[in-house]
Formats: structure tokens, sequence, C-alpha cells
């Protein structure tokens, strides 16, 4: 690039986690960011789970680079092993590092659209040359543009949740049951929400950390008096295995083992029915209003009131349409960050620490970070994200060297991107074991089935 063009910002997309990190880490670099964010203030996504805890620490969840931007403001860092809820981590961190970042953080810009200047995808001739100009829209619709030297994209996954559907396209009559359906776990302690659940029939469709959220929150609603009847039949693409739950007791991340036991005890308890090998292929509207499930096999569920699809999300590529990016097939990660995170092999502690290598599309000083660079896998890790945009910034500072340097070291078991209901962090130390032990028995409600303790 030309040095006219050097002096550009580094334009970030996402005021979340990885993209302030990004951010701070460009300032520490003397290189200036400049992050755009679609919503009204910093970790706008985070907020709308600001109800559900995570099951990774404080301690995890804070990038060094960020907390040297905060320490001369007296900002006080969280006790490390507590457990933060979304809500918590967006207003005791988050917004917090955004304040410091200043006007170098732009509210209410959705970007639609990022290129090369003056070049679409197909003109190879002085491309590399030209600078990027990144498009976005104001919250009253206005356009707007930036130049930039480079892009991070930390936009995260969280608008664009997959679909009920097994074929991962919406089930035929999804769209038509909308009222009846969510993508996200629901706040029980919302009022208005509690209502929507209590004493009604629900099906969770997915087999992740959320989904073991979702059946935990209505377990505990039905046990309450004003939730009685409230039942969930639990709908898993795949039958029960071994691993369905995690590793319980002895997985290396307390808070995340408590979270599959609790799913388990909703279903021991009576409080779910779990149905194994459906795919959902549509979705029918009773007469009276209700909803019903009908699998790819031509099984029929019994009609439900309520639907929480909770199967993963995908990123939004379509602002990135004009840019020469090289994406796997399968996962749409980035080809050299696809075989490490394939959800098949990896769980994420086992992971490998990766950087601006990894990430490098051919369209050279574009990067995609955080849990969209991950693409459709679901095993994230705040600290990887913090890890990848250290390297990304070292090496737009030239600095080649620190960015192939890996500086980060996973758990065993990894702290994966999901959620968690650990609220007393002294009981997270009470439960001990070490990862890939002896196997331990698990009985699903009168069917038991082999685990392999730890997760591994």
């Amino acid at each position: 690039m030309s040095e006219t063009t050097t002096e550009l910002p580094v334009v970030v997309i996402g005021a979340g986690p990885a993209g302030l990190a990004a951010a701070a880490h460009l300032l520490d670099r003397d290189i200036t960011p400049l992050v755009l964010e679609a919503g009204p203030v910093a970790g706008a996504a985070v907020r709308e789970w600001a109800h559900v805890r995570l099951f990774s620490r404080w301690g995890e969840l804070v990038d060094p680079a960020a907390e040297k931007l905060l320490a001369p403001t007296g900002w006080t860092k969280p006790t490390e092993d507590t457990y933060p809820s979304g809500g918590d981590w967006a207003e005791l961190y988050l917004q917090p590092l955004a304040d410091v970042l200043g006007e170098q953080v732009r509210y209410d810009a959705r970007v639609t659209g990022v290129s090369r200047s003056g070049r679409d995808r197909i003109v190879d001739a002085d491309r590399e040359a030209q600078p990027f100009v990144v498009h976005y829209e104001n919250a009253d619709g206005r356009e707007q543009r930036v130049l930039a030297r480079a892009v991070i994209d930390a936009s995260g996954t969280w608008s664009t949740p997959s679909p009920a559907g097994g074929s991962g396209l919406a089930a035929l009559g999804e769209k038509a049951a909308a009222d009846h359906i969510t993508y996200r776990v629901p706040d029980l302690k919302d009022p208005a929400v509690r209502a929507r659940y209590a004493g009604k029939r629900t099906a969770v469709i997915g087999s992740g950390a959320s989904a073991f959220t979702a059946l935990a929150y209505l377990a505990d609603l039905a046990k309450s008096e004003d939730g009685r009847g409230t039942h969930a039949t639990w709908i898993l693409r795949r039958g029960i295995s071994g691993s369905t739950f995690g590793g319980g007791e002895a997985d290396q991340l307390p808070a995340r083992g408590a979270l599959g036991l609790a799913a388990k005890t909703a279903v021991d308890g009576g409080y779910a029915d779990a149905v194994t090998g459906f795919r959902t292929d549509t979705v029918e509207t009773t007469a009276d209003g209700r909803v019903a499930l009908v699998g790819e096999d031509g099984r029929r569920l019994d009609p439900v009131d309520e639907v929480i699809v909770l199967t993963g999300f995908r990123p939004d590529l379509s602002f990135l349409g004009e840019l020469r990016l090289g994406l796997d097939e399968r996962l749409q990660a980035p080809v050299e960050l696809a075989p490490l995170i394939d959800p098949n092999q990896h769980s994420c502690g086992t992971v490998y620490p990766h950087g601006v290598n990894e990430l490098a599309h051919p369209e050279k000083d574009v990067y995609v970070v955080g849990m969209k660079s991950y693409g459709r896998a679901p095993t994230f890790l705040a600290m990887t994200g913090y890890e990848q945009v250290r390297s990304i910034a070292a090496h737009l500072a030239g600095d080649h060297e620190a960015a192939e340097r890996v500086e980060l070291t996973l758990p065993e078991t990894g702290v994966c991107g999901g959620a968690g209901l650990f609220d007393e962090p002294a009981a997270a130390e009470e439960t001990g074991g070490g990862c890939c032990g002896a196997p331990a028995a698990l009985t699903i409600g009168a069917v038991p089935a082999p685990v392999a303790s730890g997760g591994c």
C-alpha cells in the first residue's frame, strides 16, 4: 500500500469482545482503529443474552491489551474466578472499554458492504494498492462510507441463528409459525416471557450448551408455584450417546459440567422427554393454534405451545461479497483454520491457538475473527479470539515474529463459547476430576449409556 493508505484507520466491524480487543491491540501498536457497531451500545449482541451466565471465569474473559488500556481509568477487574452473566460482561467490561476508546467507536453504524476502492472482486489490476471502502448505514438509514487500510470483521454470528429444519433451511411452515418460535434462550425472570412458557408444553431443538440451559430453565419453571404443568420435549437430531451431556463432574471446567448435569436432571426428573434421531421437516400450525413438528422420517410429534430452536449460528457473509475470501466449503471458516476446528474432530480444548496465518484470505489485509471466524463450528473460546486479534495487530504493525508466536495456553477441556448456569463460584471448586478419566455410567431416564469423562 501507499504511504497515504497506511495512514488510514483499520476498520473493525463490531464492538463485541473480539472487536474491542482488536481495537485495544491496534492502539497498543500505534495503529488507529475505527470500530463500527450496529447497535446503540457496546456488546449489543451480548446484552441480548444478559440473563445467561457464562461458564467461563472472568479471568478468561478479559483481554490483556484491553486491561492495559483500562487500568489508568481506575477500572477494577472483577474477581478472576467468578462467573459473569452476559449482562455483567457487557456492563462491567465491554462498555467501559468502549468508553475508553471514545470517538474511535461509532454506534448505530451497520456495515452493508466492504470492497476495494474502485475495484470489484473481478478486477486484478493494482488491487492490493487500493484502500478498502466500507459502506455503513446510520440508525436513520443514511448511507456513509469510510476508507480503511485493513478490515477486521468481528461482527459475530448472533444475528443469523440456524433454523429448525434438518436440511439447514427453514422447515416448511417454520416462518408461518414465527409467533410460536424463538431462536434464543428465553429469559424466564422476565414476567412477560415467563408467562409465555409457564404451564405450557415447549419443544427445545438442539444438543449444545444453549439447549442444556433452556432445558434447565424450563425444569426450574416447572418446579415453581406459577409454573406447574410446564413440560419440555427435547428434540435431538442424533441419538443420545455417552457425550450427550458432556463430562459431568469430571469436566475440568466445573460450570460447564454442571450445565450438562442440570439438563440430565431435567430429563431424569420427568420435566423433559427426549426425542432422538428427529430431523424437523415441517412445522404445522394446528386448528387450536398450537404447533406440531413433523420429521423427515414421517414421525409427527404431539402438538406443543412453543418451540425454542437452538441449532447453532452461521456467519452473515452478505456484506463481504465483493471481497476474495478463502472459506472452507463446509464450515464457512478460513480454509487454513477449518481443519483445526472441525467439530467432528475437536472440542474447544483441542483447538490449537492460531493467528494471522490461519486467518488470512486471498484478499490481503482482510480478517474475520472471533465467533464468526469459526463459521458454523460451535466450540468458540473468548481467549482464542483475543489471541487472534493480538496476532493480527502485530502483523499489521510489521512485527511478524510476534504475529507468529503463540501466546496462549488453553485448558485441556477448553472453555467453549456457550453459557452456563453456575451461580455459586465456590461450588465450582468442589467438583474435581481430570480429563479423559475412567468412563462413568450415565442414565438417561431409564436408558443407561456410557459416557467418557472430561469431554476429551
